[in-house]
């Protein structure tokens, strides 16, 4: 039964009176950052250790772990501006225990009426080219697309939550208010998108005081983002999507404030009121799919992570990984997941504008079909054919469509969270502004910066995922639970562009058929196959055996420092929880229990 508002605030304020808790004291009081936590009463795991605390007080006050999630996605907006916040968007995934349901919610970011396939066109370029990517792409009006994240709270706490949206703000509105302490991953993040954030009056000012980013060590306060959230507290979503906020907004897109002199140029955008006031959330179902025994629960489109992720493990459902040395396996994986991602190019884009054969690429008889070759291949350049697998009795996609090359840029930014409950319930949630720093710009006197999300579409046409008026770009974001055959329940997703749905399948194989512990499937060594030329390669990996098997079978890598930065949670039939982030990482994430284990 939903609690009553007014009797969490009673109780919040009894609290309050006798000391125990008091959210401005504990904003400031240091927090152990532990990548695995084990215990029981609910969890949270997130990148930022305040953050997550934000989160488990509000399980130690009784709250569900939908409640939880919107806590520390709202404080994350605060502590990890440049990855998330209430100017982007997001796909939330609920498992709720006495049902046994899953739910799954699309706030991705959504193009204004006025976007065109020519969205990206560089009106100087006599030959009719883009506008670079970066800077001018990604740091102009053009690519704000419609925030889907403060809706996406609204509609996830009304439907399958306790507590009000002006409750699950508490916590991270001390945060913007009383501060955080700077982290050396903040500090080099401001320092990477200089230039970018120096062109913008609000942004340099917030982020860039005397020209420099704040000291590591040195508390960072938001007091605008602080009054905003107040503003969605007091007034409710309504707020942004047709009072104030709005309005700030569209100035913003419209014109950008640009310094007097920026070092490059800054295109604005067309967003209207007209188009905030007709964002919706979409309340889609899962796509669901099997891999050995696990029944896995995904985001579908406009995403294409829940299904790519799904039709890679179907691919590989028929070679024994667990079997073989690690690097036959590794190779299998790679393969699997280019002809995936081969498909995922030619079919998918937001369904409400393309006839994408979903129940055809998942279908086991096709992915059975796949053969994974002995040795490294090539680019795919030829998709598969899902649609004699799928029954359509009104078909309007009859043959495989000719599509160009995909050239979308998925910013590898993003966040990732997990949430568990005592009464059982799960949620699995992945959030962004697209890239690191979003489109670089921050709403004046509102303290958040504007989403890039418009770059996620494909400038090549024709392609499913062409730019078009109110159409939702395609993501990768593969936020996901999977039910195991013996009852207990895992949540599990990364931050990553298309990087996420290679990360998410890295961690579901080391688990089932390499049954590392979650710790361990979370930290292992990552690689990362998008039917490219090489395979990106975190650099731990390379020299070793299996690398080194990789490369006598015809593989070529491309070496990173990191691939993702994941978050997971293992819920058991005892009631016993095991929550994991990462122990390095993106500067190491934070998992926490609301009682914890004794050793």
């Amino acid at each position: 039964m939903k609690r009553k508002s007014s009797y969490f605030l009673a109780t919040l304020c009894a609290v309050l009176a006798t000391g125990l808790i008091a959210w401005s004291a504990v904003a400031n009081t240091a927090v152990a950052k532990v990548p695995v936590a084990n215990g029981s009463g609910g969890a949270v795991a997130s990148v930022d250790v305040e953050a997550s605390r934000v989160g488990i007080e509000v399980l130690h006050q009784g709250g569900n772990a939908v409640d939880a999630a919107v806590a520390t996605a709202a404080a994350l907006g605060v502590t990890d501006p440049f990855s998330a916040g209430i100017g982007g968007g997001g796909f939330m995934v609920i498992y709720l225990h006495d049902q046994d349901r899953i739910i799954t919610l699309d706030g991705r970011e959504e193009a204004p009426a006025a976007v065109t396939p020519a969205l990206f066109l560089d009106p100087d370029d006599p030959a009719g080219g883009n506008l670079p990517f970066f800077p001018n792409r990604m740091s102009s009006g053009l690519a704000v697309g419609v925030p889907g994240t403060p809706l996406n709270w609204q509609t996830a706490l009304s439907r399958y939550g306790t507590l009000s949206l002006a409750d699950a703000l508490h916590g991270a509105i001390d945060l913007a208010e009383f501060g955080f302490t700077v982290d050396d991953t903040f500090a080099q993040q401001v320092a990477r998108n200089r230039e970018r954030f120096a062109a913008f009056t609000s942004t340099s000012e917030l982020y860039l005081p005397q020209g420099e980013p704040s000291a590591v060590g040195s508390t960072f306060k938001n007091p605008d983002l602080a009054n905003t959230y107040r503003g969605l507290a007091d007034y409710g979503v309504n707020s942004f999507y047709r009072g104030d906020i709005a309005e700030a907004i569209v100035a913003t897109v419209q014109s950008p404030p640009v310094v007097a002199e920026p070092t490059f140029k800054v295109m604005p955008g067309a967003m209207t009121l007209g188009d905030l006031d007709r964002y919706e959330v979409r309340v889609r179902p899962p796509v669901v799919s099997d891999y050995r025994g696990y029944k896995f629960y995904g985001m579908g489109l406009p995403s294409s992570g829940g299904i790519t992720v799904a039709q890679t493990l179907g691919i590989l459902e028929s070679s024994d990984l667990g079997s073989l040395e690690r690097g036959e396996a590794m190779h299998r994986v790679i393969e699997a997941e280019r002809l995936a991602f081969c498909d995922r190019n030619t079919y998918l884009g937001d369904p409400e504008y393309v006839d994408a054969p979903v129940a055809g690429l998942l279908n086991p008889t096709y992915t059975a079909s796949f053969s994974l070759p002995a040795r490294a291949t090539d680019p795919c350049t030829t998709p598969g054919n899902p649609l004699p697998h799928q029954t359509d009795p009104s078909p309007s996609l009859t043959q495989v469509p000719t599509v160009a090359a995909g050239n979308s840029q998925e910013g590898l930014s993003t966040t990732h969270l997990v949430t568990a409950d005592q009464f059982g319930n799960v949620v699995s949630y992945t959030l962004t502004i697209e890239s690191t720093g979003g489109s670089g710009i921050v709403v004046p006197g509102y303290g958040f910066i504007l989403n890039n999300e418009l770059t996620d579409f494909d400038t090549a046409l024709p392609h499913p995922n062409a730019p078009e008026p109110g159409k939702r770009p395609r993501s990768s974001m593969a936020p996901t639970i999977a039910l195991a055959p013996d009852g207990h329940v895992l949540a599990f997703g990364s931050p990553g562009g298309s990087t996420i749905i290679t990360t998410v399948v890295g961690i579901a194989t080391n688990l089932i058929d390499f049954g590392l512990p979650l710790p361990q499937a979370i930290s292992a060594p990552r690689f990362s196959q998008r039917n490219g030329s090489s395979t990106t390669l975190e650099h731990s990996l390379d020299g070793t055996d299996e690398a080194n098997a990789l490369r006598e079978l015809g593989h070529q890598f491309r070496l990173t420092h990191e691939i993702g930065a994941a978050t997971g949670l293992e819920k058991f039939p005892n009631g016993t929880i095991q929550a994991v982030a990462e122990p390095s990482r993106r500067g190491g994430g934070a998992a926490m229990v609301v009682h914890q284990a004794v050793e």
